[in-house]
């Protein structure tokens, strides 16, 4: 694995380096943990302020599943980087597949939403990843995440 970072923790000025993900679709906060080639836990803070809460639903703010999985998709991506070294600036990462995608309980405001994505497989350039995501220890969302990567 040349070229993996030493880094265990990443802030979010480290992530911006790393994602080409921007707001309002970055959806980490941090890095907390990290074994490159094998895990990694992050976080996202869950606020109102978000854009998508106005309108799922206005009523009843719940985050939609949806952007959970691409949370931990940009989480995968992150540990991708931090195994295997940084990414070319005409290389992004894409999504190859979600797989046993299930939904165990509503995220909303107030949340802190954290992360545990360990590397299952790597080849020529596409990754499968076991992911979950978790909310005061409650299993919240969990996927089999694929990601390839991609010249642009």
């Amino acid at each position: 694995m040349s070229g993996q970072f030493d880094l265990t923790e990443l802030n979010i000025l480290q992530i911006m380096e790393w994602l080409p993900h921007r707001y309002p679709f970055l959806l980490v906060d941090r890095v907390t943990e990290s074994v490159p080639g094998k895990s990694i836990r992050a976080l996202k803070n869950v606020t109102i302020n978000e854009h998508f809460f106005a309108g799922h639903f206005a009523e009843y703010p719940v985050m939609p599943g949806v952007l959970i999985v691409e949370a931990m998709a940009q989480v995968a991506g992150l540990l991708t980087i931090m195994s295997f070294g940084q990414r070319k600036d005409n290389e992004i990462y894409f999504f190859a597949a979600i797989d046993k995608a299930r939904f165990k309980r509503q995220v909303v405001p107030g949340d802190q939403l954290v992360f545990e994505v360990e590397l299952m497989n790597f080849k020529r350039g596409i990754g499968k990843f076991k992911a979950i995501a978790k909310v005061d220890g409650q299993l919240a969302a969990e996927a089999e995440i694929m990601i390839a990567k991609k010249e642009v």
